[in-house]
């Protein structure tokens, strides 16, 4: 089947209710694409789904049309606190992205309330929203919604508003799993009316995915939307797993080369929209700001999985914008439909294969064109062969990118003129090798093959940092500056008063250990101290009651003794009292063998 439309929306063998077909209209959404038409005539009729398509196949649409419509054709209306349908799914990005669709379709249902809970939002904030203003959809991530069905003390009685659940949707569910929320949703399901409806969606089908099936649906029937042109190829191969409209490149540049590469790219494609992935949140961090300093006059905007707050803001201002970079980890590759995304240019490969198939699916969505790039080093060449045997994913060579400019001096200028850049690039590097030596490919990622100089360089260090894979090793390729590093300031004037007040007190007191607050080292050895001061007090703890009786006797021999000199007591009295022992001491120390009464 093609992946682009499937017919009309008046031939479904359901009929849609005109509310719907008027949004659908005014979205401009005038043809089903292929999982559309197969998943929403049996979600209709009561069917439990399984479906595997391709990733920017439409497959929001084929859950969000059915919920609405099940919620239609409930006899008895929902109440206000009374949940129908629960979707959830692994990101927040993606949460927020389904909410937004779901809104535009129940403003034609007043009748209908939904809620989003995901993180960076106050929990709290969201018990009071869901109490005022109740939900009959419910969209959410597993660790907010999982923490919202505790929060009976705050006066929510989740457990008890989802027994009128109809329906339940799983949206890239083998990411669910993949990112070990498993145990989350055993939990939230255990809690869930087994009469429901339940769909699971997904780009790719794993055996983890095949136990919940098993577990949450009954009787499923399965979807598996191809491409076009492959159908009949299909028992003989398994299908291409990207878009047909994307066009999948590679380029092979040395660790050195790699950025000044990827800047020159970005030059030449500056009023397009791209998303550029890192294998790091640090990565993302460093050469974020760096693409910002070295772009100019393009939006550069950055996510990752450790921004808390601002990554709702950040996705959503990206969205809106016709041209611009977003430089992010894989917290991005899945599910997340951003309008009219260009290139996605893998600086790094991921770490499975199967994410790469997910990163490149940002962009050729809903049958428009689109491009990939993945950056690879000489050495890692044979990973195109890979991914066109492992994930039916051809790509084709990129002629080299034409106007490339060293701009690593420059970069190595921003780390001189602020320690916080020289601190990002750091951290960056270790946590890159890191990653590396993690891959699920590790033939032909290996670690050892990896040239540590030429990534140095590559990163535009100043040195080198202390890491495990370097100790021992030498590195006449890669130039230290000599700058002393100890010297650089923080251009943030509370940083830099905060620095130096720490490196007073090392100087004042070298012996002492000043842990810096957030670095992963200090939280290490921090716990290795509090676990050895647990441990001594412990055995102090066990070792008192002896010490407060050695402490006894030792007082009383020193009371005999001086008896012994003032000429109280003769030497025989004292002898003998010095060699007789407390019953008390004898009960500290326990029986000796020699004592024991089987002897």
């Amino acid at each position: 089947m093609d992946n682009t439309t499937d017919g009309t929306w008046d031939t479904l063998p359901v009929r849609l209710n005109d509310g719907v077909l008027q949004t659908l209209d005014e979205l401009k959404f005038t043809h089903m694409t292929p999982v559309q038409s197969a998943c929403i005539p049996l979600f209709m009729s009561n069917k439990d789904v399984a479906a595997e398509a391709v990733t920017g196949s439409g497959k929001t649409l084929a859950f969000v049309i059915p919920i609405i419509e099940l919620l239609l054709k409930r006899e008895e209306k929902l109440k206000k606190m009374q949940v129908g349908a629960l979707v959830i799914t692994p990101t927040r990005e993606l949460a927020l992205q389904i909410s937004e669709v779901m809104e535009q379709f129940i403003q034609k249902f007043p009748q209908f309330t939904q809620i989003l809970l995901i993180g960076g939002s106050n929990p709290i904030e969201d018990v009071e929203k869901f109490k005022d203003q109740g939900a009959n959809i419910l969209i959410a991530t597993p660790g907010r919604l999982e923490d919202m069905f505790r929060r009976k003390p705050d006066g929510l009685d989740l457990a008890s508003s989802v027994r009128s659940l109809e329906v339940l949707v799983l949206d890239e569910a083998d990411r669910l799993l993949d990112m070990g929320f498993e145990a989350s949703l055993n939990s939230i399901l255990s809690l869930l009316p087994k009469q429901r409806r339940t769909g699971l969606f997904s780009a790719t089908q794993t055996q983890e995915l095949e136990k919940l099936v098993r577990a949450g649906l009954r009787n499923p029937v399965r979807i598996t939307v191809k491409e076009k042109g492959v159908a009949a190829a299909a028992a003989a191969a398994p299908v291409q797993k990207t878009p047909s409209r994307l066009s999948n490149y590679y380029t092979i540049c040395r660790s050195d080369e790699k950025f000044n590469n990827l800047v020159a790219f970005l030059r030449q494609h500056k009023h397009e929209k791209n998303l550029v992935f890192f294998s790091t949140c640090a990565c993302v961090e460093y050469y974020g700001r760096i693409l910002e300093a070295l772009v100019k006059k393009v939006a550069v905007c950055c996510i990752h999985g450790k921004m808390k707050n601002k990554r709702n803001k950040i996705f959503a201002d990206f969205r809106a914008l016709k041209s611009g970079i977003l430089v992010c980890t894989d917290v991005m590759a899945r599910g997340i439909d951003i309008p009219e995304v260009n290139w996605v240019l893998q600086y790094d490969p991921p770490s499975s294969a199967s994410a790469f198939v997910h990163r490149c699916g940002r962009t050729a969505r809903i049958g428009n064109q689109g491009s990939a790039l993945v950056f690879l080093l000489p050495m890692e060449e044979t990973y195109v062969t890979f991914l066109s045997i492992n994930q039916k994913c051809p790509l084709q060579k990129m002629p080299p990118v034409k106007d490339v400019v060293d701009v690593l001096p420059k970069v190595k200028a921003m780390s001189l003129a602020d320690r916080a850049m020289f601190d990002r690039g750091m951290r960056a590097f270790v946590s890159c090798v890191q990653a590396y030596a993690k891959h699920e490919c590790s033939l032909i990622f290996r670690i050892k093959d990896l040239d540590f100089a030429s990534l140095a360089r590559g990163f535009a260090l100043l040195r080198l940092p202390k890491m495990p894979e370097l100790r021992g090793r030498m590195f006449p390729d890669f130039t230290e500056t000599t700058v002393d590093t100890e010297t650089i300031r923080y251009k943030d004037k509370n940083r830099q008063k905060q620095r130096q007040k720490m490196l007073k007190e090392k100087e004042e007191n070298p012996t002492k250990r000043i842990f810096v607050k957030n670095k992963a080292w200090s939280k290490q050895n921090n716990k290795k101290d509090r676990k050895k001061k647990r441990s001594a007090k412990r055995k102090h703890d066990e070792d008192s009651d002896v010490d407060d009786e050695d402490m006894k006797e030792l007082l009383n021999d020193s009371r005999l003794l001086k008896k012994l000199k003032k000429g109280q007591i003769s030497e025989e009295d004292f002898e003998k009292q010095i060699t007789s022992k407390p019953k008390s001491k004898q009960k500290a120390k326990g029986p000796s063998h020699d004592d024991s009464e089987d002897v």
